[in-house]
């Protein structure tokens, strides 16, 4: 029973690794969402912070549509780390059994 326990316990430190180490590498990374077939592209980091927005000039005539394609070129971004976060927690948990419905980070 004891050796379960130890051995639990040194996977579950294991797992706490790989998360910190995948939430450091997260935070450094950058991903480009994009709208209007490239004439918007939003820059946001893992942690949700905006680095880069680029817009066409041709956009610019119509502000309606520059305010759309601007929100959806975010919310593509904002997908695709989000995305990008969910499989690399999930590669930091392989191999620990976790119980349902308990979701990564806590």
């Amino acid at each position: 029973m004891r050796g379960n326990i130890a051995q639990l316990m040194q996977q579950a430190q294991k797992m706490q690794e790989n998360m910190q180490r995948a939430q450091e590498d997260l935070a450094n990374l950058e991903i480009t969402g994009s709208a209007g077939g490239g004439m918007v592209n939003v820059t946001i980091t893992g942690r949700m912070e905006c680095r880069k927005v680029r817009i066409d000039p041709s956009v610019l005539g119509d502000p309606e549509m520059a305010e759309d394609l601007v929100a959806a070129a975010f919310n593509d971004a904002v997908n695709k780390v989000n995305a990008e976060s969910q499989s690399r927690m999930s590669a930091a948990t392989a191999g620990m059994q976790m119980p349902p419905g308990m979701k990564l980070p806590f």
